[in-house]
């Protein structure tokens, strides 16, 4: 007789999926975005077999010390799902890469390194938030590559937290000015580091966000057949990419009424 083996109810469940979201901005001053992002984590979220959220849930993050409710309760929302059975995994990016375990342990993520291959249903996919791919910025890959240093981090959170939250408003006004006056083309990702990345993990496939310029990109490399897929932001509406096991879905969602 052959072994029969049983599969947890969601790992079994005919549609099974997995969901990846990036570049909310979440801030306390933009409702839409939080309730369109908390009705999600009660409703889709709740039914996948996991959910990768691949940077910049928050606007600015200060540091895990920060003591506001705004913080504290988007935790208790991811908490939430964790809690349900569906592991939640967070990749830093370039707006909250200070997030920490504290954090991370409050609202049941598990934090991942800033490139990550997973088994998506037999499918080997390269996730990261993307920033990274951006090699034609090059004052700001200078910046990333000093920011990620332990000590640069370790040095700028143990400054008061009134400091950073200046320093933090300092770099959104810089930020802003900059894309006014910056060609647009050298802040999105370059088709070299994008092979080159895929080729060093060896997968055809990668998932990524940063850019907020949603789309399925499928192109060659030497008669391969490689696929890139970009997520949106949640600035005017929520995007959402639903992978199962033979369909990808970059989906979007209008704001609640």
């Amino acid at each position: 007789m052959m072994p029969f083996f049983f599969l947890p109810a969601r790992l079994g469940h005919f549609m099974s999926h997995t969901l990846f979201i990036a570049d909310l901005h979440l801030e306390s001053d933009r409702e839409d975005i939080s309730d369109l992002f908390c009705k999600f984590l009660k409703n889709e979220a709740r039914d996948a077999d996991a959910l990768y959220i691949l940077g910049d849930l928050f606007e600015v993050w200060f540091g895990d010390d920060n003591p506001s409710e705004y913080p504290a309760f988007i935790a208790t929302q991811i908490k939430a799902v964790s809690d349900s059975g569906v592991p939640v995994y967070y990749i830093h990016g370039n707006r909250d890469f200070t997030i920490g375990r504290r954090y991370a342990k409050k609202s049941g993520m598990t934090l991942l390194p800033e490139a990550k291959v997973i088994d998506l249903y037999g499918h080997p996919t390269l996730i990261m938030h993307g920033d990274s791919l951006c090699t034609l910025d090059v004052a700001y890959q200078k910046f990333r590559k000093t920011s990620r240093k332990w000590w640069w981090k370790a040095i700028m959170l143990s400054l008061p937290l009134s400091y950073r939250q200046k320093m933090a408003r300092d770099i959104r006004e810089k930020s802003k000015n900059k894309k006014q006056s910056v060609d647009l083309t050298i802040m999105d990702v370059t088709q070299d580091e994008v092979e080159l990345q895929m080729q060093k993990f060896g997968v055809d496939r990668l998932i990524h966000g940063h850019t907020h310029r949603p789309a399925i990109h499928q192109f060659d490399v030497n008669g391969q057949a490689f696929e890139r897929i970009v997520l949106g932001d949640w600035y005017t509406q929520g995007s959402v990419l639903k992978v199962t096991a033979d369909h990808v879905d970059l989906q979007t969602q209008a704001f609640i009424a």
